[in-house]
């Protein structure tokens, strides 16, 4: 009888116990994503990547992943498809000088090699685009720790081009708007190079980036050519503010077409 009591009191200990674990994760969760709403966290991931390199189509499906699995988060997603490996016999159709540039410029701000697959996040900090834990690390440290700077965007198409209006708060002369035309996803089968034969998928691929001087200016239009096969459900723009000096983003955002 007093061990039929014990046995009764350990499992009633331990279901205790357990509801009582349960209610303090539900908590820290909770916690957690209020301290995020309060934030206004954010993060920005930047990848680049080719059709001529090997190393690169794991990153791409990645992005592709992860772009599902935050669809409901301030992530935003971009992919630079750079030109310096089309020299190895197969000409990636979305790469541009620009983008290769670009990828130059950061490997001065942040003091790292130039190589693909490279994910840069919110301009600080950068590393291999195919390493899935470190990338959903940074994405939980930005949206509970960063802080971000109001940008609101809006976009519509004419016959011949595509027409964006932005708005923000910052008044930084250092800083720029970045307005970038975002097809959402694609495919291409390879026919030479590191990836002949394969039938490569990408997702949030840049096809075209304005930048937009935010020293005088703080609200205005851009546009865009209205690119060959144009289909709105596809495309979208990302804009996003980031220092030119030290490549730091302070604030983001997208919106599809009217």
């Amino acid at each position: 009888m007093i061990l039929k009591n014990l046995i009764i009191v350990s499992a009633f200990t331990a279901l205790l116990f357990a509801t009582s674990a349960f209610i303090h994760q539900d908590k820290i969760q909770k916690t957690a994503q209020h301290s995020t709403n309060e934030n206004n966290g954010f993060v920005v991931l930047e990848l680049f990547t080719s059709e001529g390199c090997s190393s690169c189509p794991p990153a791409d499906e990645l992005i592709g992943k992860i772009e599902k699995e935050y669809k409901d988060e301030p992530v935003y997603l971009l992919s630079y498809h750079v030109d310096y490996w089309n020299r190895l016999g197969w000409k990636d159709r979305f790469s541009t000088a620009e983008n290769s540039q670009r990828q130059q410029q950061y490997s001065r701000i942040l003091n790292s090699q130039v190589y693909t697959p490279q994910l840069v996040v919110n301009g600080k900090t950068e590393f291999v685009g195919s390493d899935e834990n470190n990338i959903k690390n940074a994405i939980r440290e930005a949206l509970f720790n960063s802080k971000k700077t109001n940008v609101e965007l809006s976009a519509n198409i004419s016959q011949k081009e595509i027409n964006v209006q932005y708005k923000t708060s910052a008044t930084d002369p250092k800083n720029m708007l970045l307005i970038n035309l975002v097809e959402k996803h694609s495919s291409t089968q390879v026919g030479k190079g590191e990836n002949e034969g394969r039938h490569l998928h990408h997702w949030q691929i840049v096809h075209r980036q304005n930048q937009v001087s935010l020293n005088k200016q703080t609200e205005g239009a851009t546009t865009f050519k209205l690119p060959d096969g144009f289909s709105p459900e596809n495309w979208e723009v990302i804009a996003f503010i980031q220092n030119t000096k030290t490549g730091e983003i302070s604030g983001s955002a997208k919106t599809i077409f009217k």
